[in-house]
């Protein structure tokens, strides 16, 4: 009998939702630290030197790299929150990928945009202030 209750106790502690959470929130905020990092130091040598490259070009492999771990770390944010609420694992994880994938394609896709009309028209083109509500 013992030994049962001292199986559970562990098998809890196998699986710790918790630490996933932080690991998942931390992941994704250095990431998300890099990703600014390296977006500026492209953007800057971009405006710097225009004509040699395209404005589209700046989403090279370590802009991805970086935006591929953000979207890693949300989705072990997302499922290790799922998961604390005591939905299934298989569940958690699959509609947390699902929804990461969904979202983090429109975000690089926006970014695109945005940058074609950096390239289009500079920084005038996707001026915000401009609609004031």
């Amino acid at each position: 009998m013992l030994d049962n209750d001292l199986q559970s106790y562990y098998y809890f502690l196998a699986q710790p939702p918790y630490f996933l959470l932080t690991v998942g929130l931390l992941m994704g905020i250095t990431s998300g630290l890099a990703f600014e990092a390296t977006l500026k130091q492209s953007l800057k040598s971009w405006s710097a030197n225009r004509q040699a490259k395209k404005a589209t070009e700046i989403q090279d492999f370590n802009l991805f790299f970086s935006f591929l771990g953000i979207c890693i770390g949300v989705c072990i944010f997302l499922a290790s929150g799922l998961n604390i609420f005591s939905i299934g694992l298989w569940f958690a994880y699959g509609f947390s990928i699902l929804v990461t994938i969904l979202i983090g394609g429109l975000i690089w896709r926006q970014l695109s945009t945005l940058l074609r009309q950096l390239q289009a028209g500079g920084s005038k083109a996707i001026d915000l202030d401009v609609f004031d509500i």
